[in-house]
Protein backbone atom coordinates (compact mmCIF):
# COMPACT_ATOMS: atom_id res chain seq x y z
CA UNK A 1 0.00 0.00 0.00
CA UNK A 2 2.86 2.38 0.83
CA UNK A 3 4.44 1.74 -2.57
CA UNK A 4 1.15 2.49 -4.34
CA UNK A 5 0.95 5.78 -2.41
CA UNK A 6 4.37 6.81 -3.76
CA UNK A 7 3.35 6.06 -7.34
CA UNK A 8 0.00 7.82 -7.06
CA UNK A 9 1.66 10.86 -5.48
CA UNK A 10 4.30 10.96 -8.22
CA UNK A 11 1.69 10.59 -10.95
CA UNK A 12 -0.49 13.34 -9.43
CA UNK A 13 2.55 15.62 -9.11
CA UNK A 14 3.53 15.02 -12.72
CA UNK A 15 -0.03 15.64 -13.95
CA UNK A 16 -0.25 18.89 -11.97
CA UNK A 17 3.16 20.19 -13.08
CA UNK A 18 2.59 19.29 -16.74
CA UNK A 19 -0.84 20.95 -16.59
CA UNK A 20 0.79 24.08 -15.13
CA UNK A 21 3.40 24.08 -17.90
CA UNK A 22 0.83 23.57 -20.65
CA UNK A 23 -1.49 26.20 -19.16
CA UNK A 24 1.30 28.80 -19.10
CA UNK A 25 2.12 27.96 -22.71
CA UNK A 26 -1.56 28.35 -23.62
CA UNK A 27 -1.53 31.78 -21.96
CA UNK A 28 1.68 32.69 -23.77
CA UNK A 29 0.18 31.79 -27.15
CA UNK A 30 -3.10 33.57 -26.47
CA UNK A 31 -1.64 36.72 -24.87
CA UNK A 32 1.84 37.12 -26.38
CA UNK A 33 1.91 35.61 -29.85
CA UNK A 34 2.37 38.27 -32.56
CA UNK A 35 2.64 41.00 -29.92
CA UNK A 36 5.50 43.05 -28.50
CA UNK A 37 7.26 41.70 -25.43
CA UNK A 38 5.51 42.31 -22.12
CA UNK A 39 8.10 43.81 -19.78
CA UNK A 40 7.15 42.58 -16.33
CA UNK A 41 10.34 44.06 -14.86
CA UNK A 42 11.97 46.30 -17.49
CA UNK A 43 15.50 45.22 -18.40
CA UNK A 44 15.16 42.17 -16.14
CA UNK A 45 12.19 39.91 -16.88
CA UNK A 46 10.22 40.03 -20.11
CA UNK A 47 7.56 37.76 -21.53
CA UNK A 48 7.93 37.37 -25.27
CA UNK A 49 6.60 34.55 -27.38
CA UNK A 50 8.91 32.51 -29.60
CA UNK A 51 8.81 29.02 -31.05
CA UNK A 52 11.83 26.78 -30.77
CA UNK A 53 12.47 23.75 -32.96
CA UNK A 54 15.77 23.10 -31.20
CA UNK A 55 17.26 23.17 -27.73
CA UNK A 56 18.74 26.17 -25.90
CA UNK A 57 20.05 28.81 -28.32
CA UNK A 58 18.32 26.86 -31.11
CA UNK A 59 20.90 24.06 -31.03
CA UNK A 60 19.92 21.00 -33.08
CA UNK A 61 17.13 23.00 -34.66
CA UNK A 62 14.67 20.97 -36.70
CA UNK A 63 15.66 17.61 -35.24
CA UNK A 64 12.31 16.84 -33.65
CA UNK A 65 12.58 13.07 -34.11
CA UNK A 66 15.91 13.09 -32.26
CA UNK A 67 14.34 15.07 -29.39
CA UNK A 68 11.34 12.77 -29.23
CA UNK A 69 13.46 9.60 -29.16
CA UNK A 70 15.88 11.12 -26.64
CA UNK A 71 12.99 12.21 -24.40
CA UNK A 72 11.44 8.73 -24.51
CA UNK A 73 14.79 7.18 -23.55
CA UNK A 74 15.26 9.68 -20.71
CA UNK A 75 11.73 8.99 -19.46
CA UNK A 76 12.40 5.24 -19.49
CA UNK A 77 15.58 5.73 -17.44
CA UNK A 78 13.81 8.06 -15.00
CA UNK A 79 10.97 5.54 -14.64
CA UNK A 80 13.41 2.70 -13.98
CA UNK A 81 15.29 4.73 -11.36
CA UNK A 82 12.05 5.87 -9.70
CA UNK A 83 10.70 2.32 -9.47
CA UNK A 84 14.01 0.97 -8.10
CA UNK A 85 14.56 3.83 -5.62
CA UNK A 86 13.83 2.72 -2.04
CA UNK A 87 10.63 4.15 -0.61
CA UNK A 88 12.40 5.64 2.40
CA UNK A 89 12.69 9.15 3.76
CA UNK A 90 16.36 9.24 2.71
CA UNK A 91 15.42 9.04 -0.97
CA UNK A 92 12.41 11.39 -0.90
CA UNK A 93 14.46 14.32 -2.32
CA UNK A 94 15.59 12.13 -5.21
CA UNK A 95 12.04 10.97 -5.95
CA UNK A 96 10.76 14.57 -5.91
CA UNK A 97 13.59 15.60 -8.23
CA UNK A 98 12.72 12.76 -10.62
CA UNK A 99 9.06 13.90 -10.65
CA UNK A 100 10.19 17.43 -11.50
CA UNK A 101 12.50 16.20 -14.26
CA UNK A 102 9.79 13.96 -15.70
CA UNK A 103 7.33 16.86 -15.71
CA UNK A 104 9.75 19.10 -17.61
CA UNK A 105 10.57 16.41 -20.13
CA UNK A 106 6.87 15.64 -20.69
CA UNK A 107 5.90 19.31 -20.96
CA UNK A 108 8.27 19.93 -23.85
CA UNK A 109 7.63 16.46 -25.31
CA UNK A 110 3.94 17.32 -25.67
CA UNK A 111 4.83 20.52 -27.55
CA UNK A 112 7.22 18.69 -29.88
CA UNK A 113 4.70 15.95 -30.71
CA UNK A 114 1.68 18.25 -31.09
CA UNK A 115 3.30 21.33 -32.68
CA UNK A 116 6.69 20.18 -33.94
CA UNK A 117 8.23 22.95 -31.81
CA UNK A 118 8.28 24.20 -28.22
CA UNK A 119 6.52 27.35 -26.99
CA UNK A 120 8.99 29.61 -25.14
CA UNK A 121 8.08 32.91 -23.53
CA UNK A 122 10.22 33.78 -20.47
CA UNK A 123 13.21 36.00 -21.16
CA UNK A 124 15.69 36.90 -18.42
CA UNK A 125 17.36 40.01 -19.81
CA UNK A 126 20.45 40.56 -17.57
CA UNK A 127 22.22 37.42 -18.75
CA UNK A 128 20.73 37.37 -22.25
CA UNK A 129 19.68 33.77 -21.66
CA UNK A 130 17.60 32.09 -24.35
CA UNK A 131 13.85 32.49 -24.06
CA UNK A 132 12.52 29.52 -22.10
CA UNK A 133 9.33 28.09 -20.58
CA UNK A 134 8.08 26.51 -17.35
CA UNK A 135 9.07 22.98 -18.43
CA UNK A 136 12.61 24.26 -19.01
CA UNK A 137 12.55 25.61 -15.44
CA UNK A 138 11.57 22.16 -14.16
CA UNK A 139 14.43 20.54 -16.06
CA UNK A 140 16.98 23.14 -14.95
CA UNK A 141 15.95 23.07 -11.30
CA UNK A 142 15.90 19.27 -11.24
CA UNK A 143 19.36 19.13 -12.85
CA UNK A 144 20.74 21.49 -10.20
CA UNK A 145 19.01 19.45 -7.47
CA UNK A 146 20.51 16.24 -8.84
CA UNK A 147 23.99 17.73 -8.72
CA UNK A 148 23.44 18.96 -5.16
CA UNK A 149 22.05 15.59 -4.09
CA UNK A 150 24.96 13.71 -5.64
CA UNK A 151 27.56 16.05 -4.15
CA UNK A 152 26.14 16.48 -0.65
CA UNK A 153 23.46 13.90 0.17
CA UNK A 154 24.12 10.62 -1.63
CA UNK A 155 27.88 10.48 -1.22
CA UNK A 156 28.39 6.96 0.09
CA UNK A 157 29.58 4.27 -2.28
CA UNK A 158 26.49 2.16 -1.62
CA UNK A 159 23.85 4.91 -1.96
CA UNK A 160 22.93 3.67 -5.44
CA UNK A 161 23.58 -0.04 -5.05
CA UNK A 162 19.86 -0.60 -5.53
CA UNK A 163 20.34 0.27 -9.21
CA UNK A 164 22.97 -2.41 -9.79
CA UNK A 165 21.80 -5.66 -11.34
CA UNK A 166 21.39 -8.37 -8.76
CA UNK A 167 23.90 -11.17 -9.04
CA UNK A 168 22.35 -14.56 -9.47
CA UNK A 169 23.33 -17.11 -6.88
CA UNK A 170 23.44 -20.89 -7.18
CA UNK A 171 19.78 -21.17 -6.15
CA UNK A 172 18.48 -18.56 -8.62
Amino acid sequence: MKTLKYYISAFAGIIFLVFLDQFTKYLAVSKLKDKAAFKLIPNVLHFEYVTNTGAAWGMFSGRQIMFIVLTLLVLLVIGYVYIKTPKTKKYMPLRITLVLLTSGALGNFIDRVVNNYVHDFIYFVPINFPVFNVADCYVTVSAVLLVVLLLFVYRKDDDFDYLKPKKKGKND
